[in-house]
């Protein structure tokens, strides 16, 4: 998040894309909805009417993988009926004595196009996509469209909000930008109660990024292909580091099945579950000559590991986390690690020792201290730091520093913004006449990504037993189909059988399957094409049937009853 948690509740206008908010952070959703008791406006936009949707004053429930041409439907409005607020580009260009005529807020777009970068290119892109455009690829109403920009754009205190609804499609790196536009065309931006702040889908995603778990980069996102970079930690860590970064982990599944990958070590990850074309994933994981999995549990991944690594849990262990606003905060050891299990760092620095290269720390504070060192965002945190308050927001480059609440306040990181204009591009895989659906997942409440600590617990399997798939009653209709029966969902990479809950939290022409039980696994069923440039999977849509099985006479027969939502 660029802002901070603790803004919500003073934010005037929240918009929420791609995020099912009160279900999945409950926390962030609690800052939103108190928000809106103090009278802020809560736009969201999302295909299904999720609970934060509810709640919402304006729901934009437009077709699944739709996003860009809606966000740029929203640019659209605000380019063409002036809502663009000049002092944001004033602080942006250095032009601190530039006179606006007296009370005018809002001026000719002229003078951004001389003071940022590529907004010519941006404008002559955006404005094509009109209300009416959009609504004919979005299914949103027009005058919806308008009244979301308006509201967005005329309020000071406007803050945007996403999650994994934006970035699970072949366009979410496109969806990211689009949305870095919208903050940056209305100036929420480097100010309180503003942002672009992307809630993470788990648990110290973005600490595991800080500290480097992506292919391309070394902690604090310091690149792998800079010289200098490089330099600095070959020194630090007496070896030489490889020039040309790694690749993600869709592209590993590829690399087994193609030869080039025949070993790997997963550390607290389920891919056999979490993945997508879970049958291209097992016959990759089948194929390697050796797999460690490293973890607190036993999972669905494990049963093709040669060697498990058991892990303690978060309560079992010191360290920190960084959460979604950026904030480092310090764990202490509840309980001691159960039987041979330990600590991750500890597991690592055993088998580095053993592979020869000594890596000896004394305590996990020790493990801050290099972080500080190497990494400019971290310089001055330090356990000692975190223990007389709630954590530290990086940046935080020095002992001296109290932390950052909001980012990109004077300028941003590049110095002047630049819009990247990006087009809308339909999912990889439409529908048609034998998969009329479309297949979108997500999480439950109740439930937590594959299951394997959430499932364990009594109480959370009695309100959430079982896998079931949304489906809209105009639909269920046309089948002849009601809650509770069971139902066959195919694609054209296998089929799963549940039961169906009838229900208009989805739209005609959208199902919803939760990811979480193996036993009706839906990974079985997504496409693996991924985004070219980030390599996330597209989870948020595929092309699918529904297929009711009627049970008659003690026998369960199959109806073919597809039918068209065209």
């Amino acid at each position: 998040m660029t802002n901070s948690i603790s803004e919500i509740r003073d934010a005037r206008v929240i918009f929420v894309i791609g995020s099912n908010t009160t279900e999945q952070h409950p926390m962030i959703g609690m800052h939103m909805l108190e928000a809106k008791d103090r009278g802020a406006t809560l736009i969201v936009a999302d295909p299904r009417r999720t609970q934060i949707a509810q709640f919402s004053h304006l729901h934009l429930r437009h077709k699944s993988g739709t996003d860009v041409a809606l966000l740029n439907a929203i640019m659209n409005v605000i380019i063409t009926e002036w809502l663009v607020d000049l002092s944001f580009i004033r602080q942006r260009t250095e032009l601190i004595g530039y006179d606006l005529p007296p009370g005018e807020e809002y001026v000719d777009l002229s003078f951004i196009r001389q003071r940022t970068e590529n907004f010519d290119d941006f404008e002559k892109r955006i404005l094509p996509y009109t209300p009416e455009v959009a609504e004919r690829i979005t299914s949103v109403p027009a005058e919806d469209i308008r009244k979301a920009a308006r509201l967005y754009a005329s309020e000071k205190r406007s803050m945007l909000f996403y999650a994994m609804g934006i970035t699970q499609h072949i366009t979410g790196v496109d969806n990211v930008r689009a949305c870095a536009n919208l903050v940056m065309l209305t100036a929420h931006i480097g100010q309180p109660m503003t942002g672009l702040n992307p809630l993470r889908g788990q648990n110290n995603v973005q600490g595991a990024c800080d500290m480097g778990a992506l292919p391309d980069v070394y902690s604090g996102y310091q690149k792998v292909a800079d010289p200098a970079a490089r330099r600095k930690f070959e020194l630090a860590w007496s070896r030489p580091l490889p020039d040309k970064p790694g690749i993600t982990l869709t592209e590993m599944v590829d690399a087994i099945l193609s030869g080039k990958i025949r070993a790997m070590y997963i550390m607290g990850e389920n891919p056999l579950i979490a993945d997508p074309d879970m049958t291209h994933v097992k016959k990759a994981f089948a194929k390697l000559d050796f797999l460690a999995v490293q973890d607190i549990f036993p999972t669905d991944t494990t049963e093709y590991a040669h060697v498990i690594l058991p892990a303690s849990s978060f309560a079992e262990k010191y360290g920190t986390f960084t959460n979604t606003e950026r904030r480092v905060q310090k764990i202490r050891r509840a309980v001691p690690p159960p039987g041979e299990a330990k600590p991750d760092y500890e597991i690592i620095c055993n088998l580095s020792k053993l592979m020869g290269y000594p890596m000896e720390y004394r305590e996990a504070h020790e493990i801050m201290e290099e972080i500080s060192i190497l990494t400019p965002a971290y310089g001055g945190i330090l356990h000692h730091r975190l223990n007389a308050n709630y954590g530290l927001q990086w940046p935080c480059p020095n002992i001296d520093h109290p932390g950052t609440t909001y980012l990109h306040q004077k300028k941003f990181s590049r110095g002047m913004g630049v819009f990247i204009p990006v087009e809308f591009i339909p999912p990889s895989e439409p529908t048609d006449s034998e998969y009329p659906f479309i297949l979108t997942t997500g999480r439950s409440y109740f439930h937590y990504h594959t299951g394997t600590m959430c499932r364990r617990t009594a109480a959370l399997e009695r309100e959430d037993p079982e896998c079931l798939v949304e489906i809209n009653p105009v639909d269920a209709g046309r089948l002849g189909l009601r809650s509770n029966e069971r139902v066959r969902i195919r694609t054209r990479r296998g089929s799963i059988e549940v039961k169906a809950f009838v229900t208009d939290t989805v739209p005609e022409g959208i199902i919803f399957i939760p990811f979480h039980f193996r036993e009706a696994a839906v990974n079985l069923l997504t496409i693996n094409a991924v985004d070219p440039n980030a390599k996330i999977p597209e989870f948020k849509v595929c092309a699918a049937a529904v297929e009711p099985l009627k049970r008659k006479a003690g026998v369960i027969q199959e109806s073919r009853g597809v039918i068209s939502t065209a």
